[in-house]
């Protein structure tokens, strides 16, 4: 069982933006800026590592719910931080606060939901659905 998560913990995750992030890699004719679910991923890897630390066995922290606004565009070279801070604790669902900044500003926040699993339990589910 996870142990107690400190309301506050905190996590991180960065990246430089390459072309693979960017609008046009997926649509060439869309500008090449950092990508809404390409920020999404990063805040979602830092909401993981704010939870991690605290998980047990086989248990991991997946995402259950997204609530993001991308408000500035990030072009190619630019560095990207995420950084998230439990928020709350809802029964078995937990409360990411996340913000995205570049090298001069906010480009994005907002919330992400998580849940501690255990990837043993997980895995047999999935496979008893599949038969």
């Amino acid at each position: 069982m996870v142990k107690e998560i400190p309301i506050g913990a905190r996590g991180e995750a960065s990246e430089t933006v390459e072309f693979t992030h960017t609008l046009t890699s997926h649509h060439p004719e869309l500008p090449p800026v950092y990508s809404t679910p390409d920020m999404i991923r990063l805040m979602e890897t830092a909401a993981s590592r704010a939870l991690q630390p605290y998980c047990e066995g086989d248990e991991i922290t997946v995402g259950t719910s997204i609530n993001i606004e991308h408000r500035a565009a990030s072009g190619v070279g630019s560095h990207i931080k995420a950084e998230a801070a439990l928020e709350s604790f809802d029964g078995r669902f937990y409360a990411v606060r996340v913000t995205a900044r570049d090298d001069t500003q906010e480009i994005g926040r907002g919330t992400v939901g998580r849940a501690v699993v255990s990837v043993g339990k997980f895995m047999e589910k999935m496979t008893s659905r599949s038969k």
